[in-house]
């Protein structure tokens, strides 16, 4: 854990800790009802990765009975919502989509999707799909499931989706992924931003982070990101936002819990719903996903990864706090 300089408060444990970043991996968090200062609550579930094989399908029903027992005011996926389409032929992408389309209507309540890599049709040379196909690449997404970009406001918070995945060629000279906000986007998200006040709270979703710390931890201090684990320009698209108030950065593609608080923005990478791809544990982080609870007439909320009881093929230990922001 890195220790800052300003308060942090962990308030299930009761402990304050000085704070300019906080990083917090791999910890469980458990689940506890809003209080009377909540103002809504909502999911933010990242890398189902659903297929009908490894039990998929009934891991991510309960992972849904549980968001709908806890009933927030709506979900926001991370991306990875199905296992793979790029290297797949269409029959099986066409069955991984419908799959998550069809299992996505058990919701009660609104769900905002965000696009990940492996939404990608054909987009490795593996698949035999042809660029020419009318569902090639974010077409698939963008058909079946919605706009891989988009922002929507609720209850004084504005939430942008935002769609971090750019595909490139690689050294092989194939085609791959990398994290990266295009152009076309970057003048989106800048007439998004010019409608929105300079003191509205904002929560960006991105598949890919903006920063991580995992390579560092698990790789060594010295190691550098590649540019398919982190958004390659993201400093140019957190420039934008520096003169509005941003509180929360979503974030997947790890399958690891962190939270990263540096010049007053939580940088939190969401775990996993399908854990080790649906085969336990991963990066000490079990199957789950985030429930924040944000506070009325402040810009500030709680967070909380629930594991919401998965039993694959290994399980660890779990200990319980719940964090707030300041």
């Amino acid at each position: 854990m890195i220790l800052p300089n300003i308060k942090k408060k962990i308030t299930r444990i009761r402990i304050i800790v000085p704070a300019v970043v906080i990083l917090l991996l791999g910890l469980q968090f458990s689940c506890s009802h809003p209080g009377k200062d909540t103002a809504f609550t909502f999911v933010f579930m990242t890398d189902i990765h659903l297929q009908p094989e490894e039990n998929a399908l009934a891991g991510l029903t309960k992972a849904i009975e549980t968001v709908n027992r806890l009933n927030p005011d709506f979900v926001i996926t991370g991306g990875d919502l199905v296992m793979d389409v790029m290297e797949q032929k269409f029959d099986r992408a066409d069955m991984l989509y419908h799959l998550y389309v069809k299992t996505h209507e058990k919701f009660k309540m609104p769900v905002y999707n965000t696009l990940g890599n492996h939404e990608l049709f054909g987009i490795y040379e593996k698949s035999g799909i042809d660029p020419s196909h009318p569902e090639y690449g974010k077409k698939m997404f963008s058909k079946r499931i919605g706009k891989t970009y988009y922002s929507f406001d609720y209850k004084g918070w504005h939430f942008m989706i935002l769609d971090s995945i750019g595909i490139t060629v690689g050294e092989t000279g194939k085609k791959t992924y990398r994290g990266f906000i295009d152009n076309e986007q970057m003048e989106w998200i800048k007439g998004d931003l010019a409608k929105v006040k300079k003191d509205t709270p904002i929560v960006i979703s991105t598949h890919i982070p903006f920063i991580t710390s995992m390579t560092q931890i698990y790789g060594g201090s010295l190691d550098g990101n590649k540019e398919n684990i982190v958004v390659n320009n993201s400093k140019e698209v957190l420039d934008m936002f520096k003169e509005h108030n941003l509180k929360l950065v979503l974030q997947g593609h790890l399958h690891m819990l962190e939270d990263i608080y540096v010049k007053g923005i939580h940088f939190i990478t969401g775990g996993a719903v399908c854990g080790n791809w649906w085969e336990g544990v991963y990066k000490e982080t079990e199957e789950g996903f985030l429930l924040i609870d944000v506070k009325k007439e402040t810009d500030t909320f709680d967070w909380e990864y629930i594991d919401y009881g998965w039993e694959a093929l290994k399980k660890l230990g779990s200990e319980s706090l719940t964090h707030s922001s300041q």
